[in-house]
């Protein structure tokens, strides 16, 4: 059984696992200098990124001949 191909080049996941990684990093960083609530935008950034990334992994865990409905 063969896996399905998936929304993402792997180069398109590699860069998204990075997207993910800086803008949850920066989230807190923002949160501690800055006295605005301006950090949510990073928190929401990363998790709209991680919903990508959570897809990605459910279309290539779904096998290659598998139809959607």
């Amino acid at each position: 059984m063969h896996q399905g191909p998936g929304i993402l080049s792997p180069r398109q996941r590699r860069l998204a696992w990075l997207g993910f990684l800086l803008a949850a990093l920066q989230a807190p960083v923002s949160a501690w200098l800055v006295a605005d609530e301006s950090w949510l935008f990073s928190l929401c950034v990363a998790l709209m990124v991680a919903t990508v990334i959570i897809a990605d992994d459910a279309a290539r865990r779904r096998p290659a001949d598998a139809t959607s409905d």
